[in-house]
């Protein structure tokens, strides 16, 4: 609960597809002690047969729900991070919890670049501004941004593209500066648009 000093919080979605690394970005930048809640479970063998882990062998684990997570920016806003499941059968509660939402961070993985598609198409119809984070996972190959921006058939010139690695903490930060920037300057671009008509 808010205190009548606190500044009101900026809510953001972490989106992307199955086993990309938004729990990850999360429990790296998140205030471990107060602010985070991760809904991930331990993969069984039947969770393995509907969810292959075709690209990901390493992975453990499953997000089941929507993750969260909290960090406060210098001025003490509190910026809220909802990481959404991956999975086709959890969209239904995208539109819930995407509700209110800033902005949005798309994490990539090269290994399995079209899993972020649905990602991309869903903030793209609701006009809810997003960055893609591609996620450097250990042992893959390395791309340009710009490279990753025409497999996406992204514009760079408005959705920015960054390469991160979501272990590290100072990357996330980053990654979530970009995106605050990126939502300020459609702000202002719209206010000067409305100002001129």
């Amino acid at each position: 609960m808010l205190n009548s000093f606190e500044r009101p919080p900026v809510k953001l979605v972490i989106a992307g597809g199955y086993g990309c690394g938004k729990t990850t970005l999360i429990k790296s930048v998140a205030d471990p002690d107060r602010y985070v809640r991760l809904t991930d479970e331990p993969i069984t063998d039947a969770s393995a047969s509907v969810d292959p882990l075709t690209g990901v062998p390493e992975k453990t684990t499953t997000t089941v729900s929507i993750d969260f997570g909290r960090i406060n920016l210098s001025n003490g806003t509190p910026l809220f991070l909802f990481g959404m499941p991956g999975q086709s059968r959890f969209w239904s509660v995208w539109d819930d919890h995407t509700h209110g939402a800033f902005g949005a961070v798309v994490v990539a993985d090269t290994r399995r670049l079209d899993d972020c598609f649905s990602s991309l198409d869903f903030y793209e119809d609701r006009n809810i501004p997003y960055v893609v984070a591609v996620n450097e996972f250990d042992g893959t190959k390395r791309y340009q941004p710009e490279d990753i921006a025409n497999a996406l058939q992204i514009d760079t010139a408005k959705v920015p593209v960054i390469n991160f690695d979501a272990r590290q903490r100072a990357d996330v930060k980053d990654v979530l500066a970009r995106l605050l920037e990126h939502v300020m300057r459609q702000m202002a671009s719209q206010q000067a648009v409305g100002a001129g008509q």
